[in-house]
């Protein structure tokens, strides 16, 4: 191998450090070749590595009684029923959004979609939380733009129905807007297919497109912070062709019900690297690769682009010898261009050929599963060390002024104009769509209903990661709930700052540690996710966002509550500990104008436990059936979601509130571990057993539902629904 004289400023840019080259060198026992270098350098990336975030994600709870496969593979899958599985998975583009908010979105959408069906599950959902600097701003409005128009065009166009996500505006986010793109499919149990390799001899196939030069060092341009030279690499950023992303997906789902194929892979981050290293890796072998057989779109293309290229709709199979003809028979009927390029060996190494010349060859175990990993330096802010005494009673609040500005907020504003975009009714199993809290979907071939949910809410996180973290779970898990179902596994998205930050590393080890303490304690497993560091620009970094995406299913459509009120003479109950401030609230945030105080540590203390009694007591009166609506308290409190109850009656029912005299911080805190429910005059024998059953959940009846389609609130004070509904519809439709 020749290979020219690698300097310490070659590895620099490579995102390599000098201990990290002497390990490369160590390893190979031997100086690296210019290819082998880059591969190293996107294999042992943070995207690709996680080398700042492993020990920590080890932490977390990752079995459970339903679930299938657990973290390691391109998603994970928890059992539906006894011949069905649900396959999920969260991932972010954020940094490719940032400088090309069109094709970095659509093209975020195309990468998780292809971690679905790899693993032989039919994509029947797309799930979209997004978080941009506050609407008004020339760029903003660009990227807000150019992002929902990059997810709309893929989703829309392979035939996946966007359902479900969150958006959120706030100003930590101008510069590095989030794009966590989460994908679910369903799949026989007995089509699970992974990406390890299996037998020695057995025939490398790529299909999708060629390969070009685009989304070179994609993997290192997402793990490092965005500065005026980052913005500048365009080349880093991936193009998607969205019509052949439908057809690899058809191609791929038929090969494996085929029984032709032993192991599968994507190329995704790190192109041609991750798959080949990985699927021999995972397998405890190895794999040659000739790319000469390659097919290409660019010309005189180095062994270097091409094995860092990530130009996307392009997959990477192993297939058994003597089932070759069948599996060429089924892709070339698809017209996904196959072509046999390798073969697997025993020795464990990824070789790779070039023009008769090998150019690397690397352990494919080594480079794939044992990167460097570090634990860095934690320290708490200086700020985040006062203690906080939560207040009783806000002064200077008028219940109805403060309804109306939280309605008009962008965070809790509907975001019709985004939901058009999308098409969320494509596969027609769609039964509750975008802003119901969650999504429910039919399944063919079940019985059962697909719940799926997300939560986070950046502005607690910035209080405190651990609890706003706890609540992320609780938040994901009380949407499924109020719908019906019952929760499965999760997923995470961890998008965070620079990790060499012991502020930073802080948040992230305390979000994570918030995580597995919720996640644990409500039974919900994490079955995999995605770490995104480095979320900073020259105006500081983002505000910790764990991502969390979940799912869950109910037993029938018997079982589906919707959040509207209903009749006239239901009782509308709060259900868990009402709250005594307006901490960590978006209220208090926009009365005080700047970050609220910390958390109360109390809360927290207390937060697992109220929270393990109201889902057990939601399962309850879910399997009872006796819930008539249901819906979480979260942003803007309890006074926004009787509000959005109202709005989202069916029947232009309202609700009158006005004997429920409390302090105005019970209006607006936002507690997360709270749910408004109405329950019809039938019922009202079996709720007051369940909750004498479950006597540590405090209730609170705050009055009933009437057919007038208005809210009256405490001291007669009236809001007509046509008023919320009129002032909650104030975000901007952002154009073409």
């Amino acid at each position: 191998m020749s290979s020219s004289p690698i300097t310490p400023e070659i590895i620099a840019e490579h995102g390599l450090r000098p201990e990290e080259y002497q390990q490369i060198l160590s390893i190979l026992g031997r100086e690296p070749s210019f290819t082998e270098l880059g591969i190293f350098s996107v294999m042992w990336s943070e995207h690709c590595s996680y080398k700042n975030s492993k020990p920590l994600l080890k932490t977390l709870p990752t079995t459970g009684e339903h679930v299938l496969q657990g973290p390691g593979e391109n998603a994970g899958v928890v059992a539906l029923d006894e011949e069905l599985a649900v396959c999920f998975k969260m991932e972010s583009h954020n940094h490719p959004s940032a400088v090309e908010p069109y094709q970095g979105a659509a093209t975020g959408v195309g990468g998780i979609l292809r971690d679905i069906f790899t693993m032989g599950a039919r994509p029947v959902a797309l799930v979209d939380c997004l978080f941009f600097g506050e609407p008004g701003s020339s760029y903003t409005d660009r990227i807000i733009r150019g992002v929902v128009h990059g997810i709309a065009d893929y989703g829309n166009c392979v035939g996946v129905p966007t359902v479900a996500g969150q958006v959120s505006f706030f100003p930590c986010f101008e510069s590095n807007p989030l794009v966590n793109a989460m994908a679910v499919g369903v799949m026989r149990r007995k089509d699970l297919t992974l990406a390890k390799a299996r037998n020695v001899g057995s025939i490398v196939v790529y299909y999708g497109n060629a390969t070009g030069r685009d989304g070179v060092h994609g993997a290192t341009f997402a793990s490092v912070e965005l500065t005026e030279d980052t913005m500048e690499q365009r080349s880093a950023v991936q193009v998607g062709d969205p019509f052949m992303g439908k057809k690899i997906l058809e191609a791929t789902l038929e090969l494996i019900r085929s029984g032709t194929v032993e192991a599968i892979q994507d190329m995704g981050a790190a192109g041609l690297t991750c798959s080949g290293c990985e699927i021999a890796g995972r397998g405890r072998l190895g794999m040659e690769l000739n790319l000469d057989l390659v097919p290409q779109r660019a010309k005189n293309m180095s062994p270097y682009e091409m094995m860092l290229s990530e130009s996307q709709e392009r997959m990477l199979a192993v297939i058994t010898p003597g089932k070759l003809e069948r599996a060429m028979d089924i892709l070339s009927k698809w017209e996904v261009n196959p072509a046999v390029v390798g073969h697997v060996t025993e020795d464990g190494l990824l070789t790779v050929w070039h023009q008769k010349m090998i150019v690397a060859k690397v352990p494919a175990l080594k480079i794939s599963e044992e990167s460097p990993v570090y634990t860095r330096e934690s320290r708490a802010p200086q700020q985040r060390r006062e203690s906080y005494q939560p207040s009783g009673n806000p002064q200077g609040i008028d219940v109805r002024s403060a309804l109306l500005q939280l309605l008009k907020h962008p965070n809790v504003a509907s975001k019709l104009w985004i939901h058009q975009q999308y098409d969320t009714q494509v596969q027609t199993n769609t039964v509750l769509g975008p802003g119901a809290g969650a999504a429910v979907l039919r399944v063919d071939g079940s019985a059962k209903l697909l719940g799926i949910s997300t939560g986070v809410d950046p502005l607690k996180m910035a209080c405190d990661p651990f609890i706003g973290a706890q609540m992320a779970v609780a938040e994901a898990a009380l949407n499924l709930l109020c719908v019906g179902c019952k929760p499965l596994g999760l997923t995470d998205n961890l998008n965070f700052g620079n990790p060499e930050t012991p502020e930073q590393f802080w948040a992230l080890k305390r979000a994570v540690e918030g995580i597995g303490e919720m996640s644990r304690a409500l039974h919900i497993p994490v079955t995999g996710g995605n770490v995104s560091l480095y979320n900073e620009s020259p105006s500081g970094p983002i505000w910790p966002t764990p991502t969390i995406g979940m799912v869950g299913a109910a037993d029938s459509a018997a079982h589906i509550i919707t959040p509207g009120f209903k009749d006239a003479g239901d009782l509308v109950y709060v259900l868990g500990e009402l709250p005594e401030s307006l901490a960590g609230s978006l209220l208090g945030w926009l009365r005080d104008g700047e970050l609220p105080a910390p958390l109360d540590a109390a809360m927290s203390a207390s937060f697992t436990q109220r929270m393990i009694r109201l889902q057990a007591l939601m399962h309850k009166l879910i399997d009872a059936k006796i819930l008539k609506s249901a819906h979480d308290v979260s942003e803007g409190g309890l006074a926004v979601a009787l509000a959005e109850c109202a709005i989202f009656s069916p029947k232009g029912a309202g609700c009158d509130a006005s004997e429920f005299d409390e302090e105005k911080a019970f209006w607006f805190g936002e507690p997360v571990a709270l749910v408004v429910v109405s329950i019809g005059e039938a019922d009202q024998e079996k709720m007051r057993d369940l909750l004498d059953e479950f006597e540590d959940v405090d209730f609170v009846e705050v009055g009933e539902v009437i057919s007038e389609a208005r809210l009256v609130l405490p001291g007669g004070e009236l809001l007509s629904v046509e008023e919320l509904r009129n002032t909650r519809n104030t975000l901007p439709a952002f154009g073409k």
